[in-house]
């Protein structure tokens, strides 16, 4: 692929055929670039407004609005042949996934390798300044606009194209500084567990345990959380809006927790607040106090020995101490030493310093932080206990 500028004017395909054409260009590359813009701002539930790639030199903007069927792109994603690069893939995995059942295989994820390499601002425009020395302005506005409004301005079209058009020139030169520092590896693993990234469903049932705030209501408040959430939920759905814009999590919990209180006072309260919309949610409130309390499902507690005051305070030492341990070990390499041990794993060794042949096989725990840093560990472990 030449570095010659990329073509400006993104084309946008809106029909199967048109798709499927450029599927099968793809598929006699080694490289494409993708991206994708939602609209989880402003509908509810979200779903995947446009679909960026960049193929050679060529961007193309596709349109699931306007295509009935797009399972064609899924012979691009799953082909084990072909480099997709993305940039803070997590969102776009999850994302396809969710609303294509799509997988993906072989990924270069630019984010992941600007970590790895000790960057400190990991946003799309300050990696492609850093390391090919594009200039890419992202509008917030439209960052955080409705992408399923059609049709799409220049802006908006540029915009997206400038997602994906410089991806496959910075990958080229991260590569090559990964393998000159012998962290090509980390990245190959860190990719692979992107690429088992799917959507999961959230529990509907449980869901409402999990609003900011609610774990020291007790059940009664619980029980008014629950059919508040509930309530918040069939409305955003109704409405076609996400549920923050409907009220915030801030108010539910408020109301849970006062809930004989003046509505209208409660910060954020909205068209809550309103006396005719207030009557419905006290009812509401009412009623769930009249049910049984709701119980939050304890923990399961995996240790089996329970720690005393000394042993407690040893561990908090030691683990302060792991941690210092990690942090000289980033700032020697430069990289942020939250990447090169899980502080979870650090945690548990803390507690109990010889298990650390059963932590290196822990999920958390990758291979490669194994290889480059198991023994140092091991070593300074031996030396806490």
């Amino acid at each position: 692929m030449s570095l010659r500028a990329i073509d400006e004017t993104p084309k946008i395909l809106t029909s199967s055929d048109d798709l499927e054409k450029i599927i099968e260009d793809s598929l006699s590359n080694r490289y494409v670039s993708i991206d994708i813009e939602g609209n989880g701002f402003f509908r509810y539930p979200e779903y995947v407004c446009l679909i960026q790639l960049c193929v050679g030199e060529d961007i193309y903007l596709v349109d699931p609005l306007a295509i009935d069927d797009l399972s064609s792109l899924g012979k691009v994603l799953d082909n084990d042949k072909i480099v997709k690069i993305l940039h803070a893939g997590d969102y776009d995995v999850r994302s396809l996934n969710r609303d294509y059942d799509f997988s993906f295989r072989n990924v270069f994820d630019t984010s992941l390798a600007a970590a790895l390499l000790g960057s400190k601002k990991l946003g799309l425009d300050s990696v492609l300044k850093e390391y090919i020395d594009a200039d890419v302005t992202k509008d917030k506005k439209l960052q955080r606009s409705d992408w399923s409004i059609r049709p799409l301005s220049k802006e908006a079209r540029k915009y997206a194209a400038d997602d994906v058009r410089y991806l496959f020139r910075a990958m080229e030169v991260m590569t090559n500084k990964l393998e000159s520092l012998g962290r090509i590896s980390w990245l190959k693993e860190e990719c692979e567990r992107l690429q088992l990234v799917k959507f999961n469903p959230r529990d509907e049932d449980t869901a409402f345990l999990e609003v900011k705030g609610s774990k020291n209501l007790d059940g009664k408040a619980l029980s008014v959380l629950q059919s508040l959430y509930s309530v918040r939920e069939d409305e955003a759905i109704g409405r076609d809006r996400p549920p923050f814009k409907i009220v915030g999590d801030s108010v539910l919990v408020a109301i849970a927790r006062e809930p004989y209180s003046n509505y209208s006072e409660i910060k954020g309260i909205g068209m809550w607040g309103r006396s005719e919309v207030s009557k419905r949610i006290r009812k509401v409130v009412t009623e769930a106090l009249n049910q049984p309390p709701v119980e939050r499902p304890r923990r399961q507690n995996t240790r089996t020995n329970v720690m005393s005051s000394k042993e407690r305070e040893k561990a908090n030492t030691r683990l302060k101490e792991l941690k210092e341990w990690r942090k000289a070990l980033g700032e020697n390499i430069g990289v942020d030493p939250s990447l090169l041990w899980p502080t979870i794993s650090l945690d548990r060794l803390s507690r109990d310093p010889s298990r650390f042949g059963e932590e290196v096989s822990e999920p958390q725990v990758r291979k490669w932080q194994c290889l480059e840093f198991g023994k140092k560990l091991e070593d300074k472990l031996a030396c806490l206990q």
